[in-house]
């Protein structure tokens, strides 16, 4: 009996450990990028030592004449029969990207609540470029009196492909990661044709027909400063800015 009730004491303990040791290999683990998504060790923005950035993205020499497209598949779309990827006026450059590459270090930025929105109008994407924060809602609007379809070509975030009625409820979808230059069609319209960007910091701006841009409330420090066209590609610069800075003339320029 004395035996019996050893044995059976030896089992149970070895019975117990081996519970607890299988307890500690199952523990739940961190995951694999828990540490790349810690919160920033460097200090918050002061606003009152922000800086700015401005300056022109210019192109040099004569624009390349405009593409004609043929509307005629669809009645409905009616307009502006000419396609122009490098949108000139008197040297100036529009729908360029220029935003902060480089220089934020692990800083983390909130996306903003409100919605992007892109127009189909004339059966074209209004903007031809655009830029929202990842995390922000990109809404579409349909004020042709025809039915579109969204198709974003992405290679960081989810490829998705989605009708919309003319007037109908916008699309609106949010874009989770970082990515330059997504291409967007119409596969009801082969002409139409965007891009969006999905920004990791809110310092970028996209110039319009005078080429300007304004990059506003960075902390100081040296950046890569890059400016991106969907056809001619990207230019960067390192700048520095001081505290209170206003830094600018900055000049991108561009030809054909």
């Amino acid at each position: 009996m004395i035996l019996a009730y050893r044995v059976s004491s030896v089992c149970l303990l070895t019975l117990l450990l081996l519970f607890v040791s299988g307890c500690k290999g199952n523990a739940p683990r961190p995951p694999a990028g828990a540490a790349a998504k810690s919160p920033s060790n460097l200090p918050p923005i002061d606003p009152a030592t922000t800086a700015t950035i401005s300056g022109v993205v210019t192109f040099q020499g004569a624009a390349p004449k405009a593409e004609q497209i043929d509307m005629s598949a669809d009645p409905a779309c009616k307009g502006d029969t000419t396609w122009q990827p490098i949108v000139v006026d008197n040297g100036h450059l529009a729908n360029v990207l220029v935003y902060v590459k480089d220089g934020l270090g692990d800083r983390t930025f909130a996306p903003p609540a409100d919605a992007v929105t892109i127009d189909q109008r004339g059966c074209r994407y209004i903007p031809r470029v655009a830029a929202a924060m990842a995390g922000q809602p990109v809404e579409f609007l349909d004020h042709d009196p025809t039915m579109h379809n969204i198709h974003p070509m992405p290679k960081n975030n989810k490829e998705w492909n989605q009708a919309e009625q003319p007037d109908g409820k916008p699309v609106r979808r949010i874009f989770d990661n970082p990515e330059v230059m997504i291409p967007i069609k119409c596969n009801q319209h082969p002409w139409m044709k965007m891009y969006l960007n999905v920004m990791s910091n809110p310092f970028y701006a996209v110039t319009g027909p005078d080429g300007t841009f304004t990059l506003k409330g960075l902390p100081p420090g040296t950046y890569t400063i890059a400016a991106v066209q969907e056809k001619l590609g990207e230019k960067t610069q390192t700048i520095t800015v001081a505290p209170k800075e206003d830094k600018q003339g900055v000049a991108f320029s561009y030809q054909y």
